[in-house]
C-alpha cells in the first residue's frame, strides 16, 4: 500500500516538476520576442516599401531601355550605341546634370559665431549621414563644394581634414546640391531634412543646415576626375 502510494507522489511530482519546467522556459521566451513598439514597427515597414517601390522603378527604367535598344537598334546601331554611352556617362556622374532639386547650405551657427568659438570644419561622420539621409530620400545626383559624388566616391579624413574624392572640403560655409527625379521626390526631401535629427546633430557640432525650396533647373557638375578601372573586366559573350 505505501509502495502504491509513494509511485503515485512520485509521478505527481514529476509532472508538477514538468509544468515548472515548462512555465520556466515560457516565461523566459520573451528575450527572443520583437520588442519594438508599434510606430517602429511601423517605420520599418515605410521603409521596406520605399525600397520596393524604388526596385519596381529601376527595373521598369532597365525594360524601357532595354525595349528602345531592341528598336533603335534595328533602325541604327551607331546611335542606339551612342544614346547607350551617353546614359550611361550620365548615370556614373560623368557629365553635368541639370534637373529638380534642392540646395543645402552649411554655415557655421550664429550662436557659435557670436560666443567666439572656434569653428572647424565638418567631420567625415557627419558629412557620411548626411549623404545617407540624402540617399534615403532619392537624392540621385550630389555634390558636396563642387565635388560631385560618385559611386566610388570616398567621404574621409585626410590629415585631419574631411575630403570628397581626396579633395579637402572647405570651411563652412559651402554648399550642397542634391538633384531627385522629381520635383515630388525633391519636396519630399525638402520636407524630411527640415523636420530631421541631423539638423541638431550639426548644431551639436556649431553648424547649421539651410535648405532652400526646391527648384525646377539645378545644376550640378560633372565629376572632374578620372575613375580608376583597374578592377574592371571585359566579358566574353558566349
Amino acid at each position: 500500500m505505501k509502495k502504491r502510494i509513494l509511485t503515485r507522489f512520485t509521478v505527481i511530482m514529476f509532472v508538477i516538476g514538468l509544468m515548472t519546467a515548462m512555465q520556466y522556459n515560457t516565461i523566459n521566451e520573451p528575450d527572443a520576442r520583437d520588442t519594438r513598439d508599434v510606430w517602429e514597427v511601423r517605420q520599418e515597414l515605410s521603409r521596406e516599401k520605399q525600397l520596393h517601390s524604388q526596385l519596381l522603378s529601376e527595373i521598369s527604367t532597365l525594360d524601357e531601355t532595354l525595349n528602345k535598344y531592341d528598336v533603335d537598334t534595328n533602325a541604327s546601331p551607331e546611335q542606339a550605341l551612342r544614346e547607350t554611352a551617353g546614359e550611361l556617362r550620365n548615370a556614373a556622374g560623368l557629365t553635368e546634370t541639370t534637373g529638380p532639386g534642392i540646395e543645402i547650405l552649411v554655415e557655421p551657427s550664429m550662436e557659435a559665431v557670436a560666443l567666439g568659438f572656434e569653428i572647424e570644419g565638418i567631420s567625415p561622420d557627419l558629412l557620411i549621414r548626411l549623404v545617407n539621409e540624402i540617399n534615403r530620400y532619392n537624392g540621385l545626383y550630389v555634390s558636396i563644394d563642387n565635388k560631385r559624388i560618385i559611386n566610388t566616391t570616398a567621404i574621409r579624413d585626410i590629415n585631419g581634414q574631411t575630403t570628397v574624392n581626396a579633395k579637402p572640403v572647405e570651411m563652412p560655409p559651402f554648399s550642397i546640391k542634391i538633384i531627385s527625379e522629381s520635383m515630388e521626390d525633391s519636396e519630399k526631401l525638402y520636407n524630411h531634412l527640415l523636420s530631421s535629427r541631423i539638423l541638431d546633430d550639426f548644431y551639436i557640432d556649431n553648424l547649421t543646415l539651410t535648405v532652400s525650396a526646391p527648384k525646377k533647373d539645378l545644376i550640378i557638375e560633372a565629376y572632374d576626375e578620372v575613375i580608376d578601372t583597374k578592377y574592371l573586366q571585359s566579358t566574353e559573350e558566349e
